[in-house]
């Protein structure tokens, strides 16, 4: 795929990582420092969220560099950074080492997505960017993958949403993270291209409104269009004229001998569900039984859902609004839960009133625990890096709350995070989108509908072993007694 990024990324930090590092620069402070970024509760009241915007972190690492334009800036704008900063931002690359959960994967609250392993200035100077790259990507794969499971696995999902999004990015990065989360394909056409496929599209209504007649329009649209007949039916009246003029159309077709093999119309407004009922039945004693209804309009996973059960007939779906620009946010931040001085880790916790906001200490291994029998995911187990963790009646506990714990067996632990980075080198060979839309499918498929389903979903489990969250519990109890 071609290029994510079209222009260096460094200076897209905010002033604090800048300050804070320019201090420890002055002193000296050589301090390993280890960054958790995670998401606290799933956007929209949902069960799970889409990992996504690896792909997009590696080229923002590769291409992390400070040039003389930007020195110049932070010397003539009035930041006052020290000598010793600035010449050490001359030479900055990232030397760290960067851990995360691979595209694709669906994942849940408290959990680290990605973690961080570098000298403190890196780490921080890197934290603004990440955090957009992973909020924005998993905002659009998560949004996506909502609409996929409400939809009928063999009705394919075209993404539209490009016009909505917000910025020209964040268009680009919908139309990919949305095929990566089981979109059939996208409008975009730049998005096509640095995918190497064909960008899918119909017509508006302005092609309509610009000749004479709707009829007109459809034949225009047909002859030079044959192999992509779908009609936008309803710019005046659906049923009175839209879909009357599709069929004239598609007969005006066989007449001339013109292909009606791919003909179709498509529904962008009105009641959806009534509108696809009466249209199929006009299609079909018309003799166009093959011809395919697509809907539109703003859908979402609740309306997709309310279609199906009002018996709406539909072959395909054109969504925008949301994937490129879904209700809720992320809400992924950025905690230091450890330290490293003199070889040795040292977890760091960070504590508040609201218990949602008690940070998972520690330099940490994540797993996923599959049941052998049903194949299953039955919860995500945090343990300590170093710990050699159970293979079998393994203990674990809510890592937020300690009250709920439960013995799992017969199962296995698949490791979630994979290196990425391996101090400065890039260690991870990335997969393509398409390869990451099967993964995403199999790895939902292996997720509890009851996780999945749109109104009150089942909470999947996230605990720690015993050795992990004895830790916590000791760590919470230590900085409760700093405040006396």
């Amino acid at each position: 795929m071609k290029e994510r990024l079209p222009r260096n990324y460094s200076l897209l930090a905010d002033a604090y990582e800048l300050f804070m590092s320019d201090s420890y620069v002055k002193s000296k402070k050589e301090t390993i420092g280890i960054f958790d970024a995670f998401f606290r509760v799933v956007p929209n009241k949902g069960g799970y969220a889409i990992m996504a915007g690896v792909d997009k972190l590696i080229d923002y690492i590769q291409n992390l560099h400070f040039d003389e334009e930007d020195i110049k800036y932070f010397k003539e704008s009035g930041y006052n950074f020290s000598d010793e900063f600035l010449d050490y931002l001359r030479n900055f690359k990232f030397s760290g080492d960067i851990y995360a959960i691979p595209d694709g994967t669906p994942v849940f609250p408290n959990e680290p997505l990605v973690t961080v392993k570098a000298p403190l200035i890196e780490a921080q100077i890197i934290e603004t960017a990440l955090l957009s790259i992973i909020n924005g990507a998993m905002e659009h794969a998560t949004g996506a993958r909502r609409v996929v499971e409400s939809t009928p696995k063999n009705v394919p999902i075209m993404e539209f949403g490009a016009r909505r999004a917000d910025g020209l990015e964040a268009a680009i990065d919908a139309s990919i993270y949305g095929i990566m989360a089981g979109c059939a394909g996208t409008s975009n056409v730049l998005a096509a291209n640095m995918l190497g496929i064909k960008a899918l599209g119909t017509m508006a209504h302005s092609f309509v409104e610009t000749y004479d007649s709707e009829l007109e329009a459809f034949k225009e649209f047909a002859s030079t269009h044959p192999n992509n007949a779908t009609l936008l039916v309803d710019t005046y009246d659906t049923l009175r004229v839209g879909v009357p003029n599709a069929i004239k159309t598609f007969n005006w077709m066989k007449e001339n001998n013109i292909t009606t093999d791919n003909i179709g119309i498509r529904i962008d407004s009105g009641d959806l569900a009534y509108l696809s009922i009466k249209s199929r039945e006009m299609l079909d004693k018309a003799g166009f039984k093959n011809a395919k209804i697509c809907l539109s309009n703003g859908l979402n996973a609740q309306t997709i859902e309310s279609l199906i059960v009002q018996g709406a007939k539909f072959d395909s779906l054109g969504v925008g609004d949301n994937i490129s620009k879904p209700e809720g946010r992320m809400g992924c931040v950025y905690k230091e839960v450890a330290i490293i001085e003199n070889g040795k880790v040292i977890p760091k916790i960070k504590l508040s009133n609201d218990i949602i906001k008690i940070v998972n200490p520690g330099f940490k291994e994540l797993y996923r625990a599959y049941d052998k029998e049903s194949g299953y995911a039955i919860a995500d187990v945090m343990c300590l890096k170093d710990e050699d963790i159970k293979r079998d009646n393994l203990n674990i506990t809510s890592v937020k709350e300690f009250v709920k714990s439960t013995t799992i067996d017969n199962f296995e632990l698949v490791k979630l995070q994979e290196p990425i980075f391996i101090n400065g080198k890039l260690v991870y060979k990335d997969k393509d989108i398409f390869e990451k839309k099967k993964y995403c499918n199999e790895s939902m498929n292996k997720i509890y509908p009851e996780v999945k389903r749109l109104l009150n979903p089942h909470e999947y489990f996230v605990d720690g072993t015993d050795e992990y969250i004895n830790l916590k519990k000791n760590m919470i109890e230590e900085a409760k007694d700093k405040r006396k």
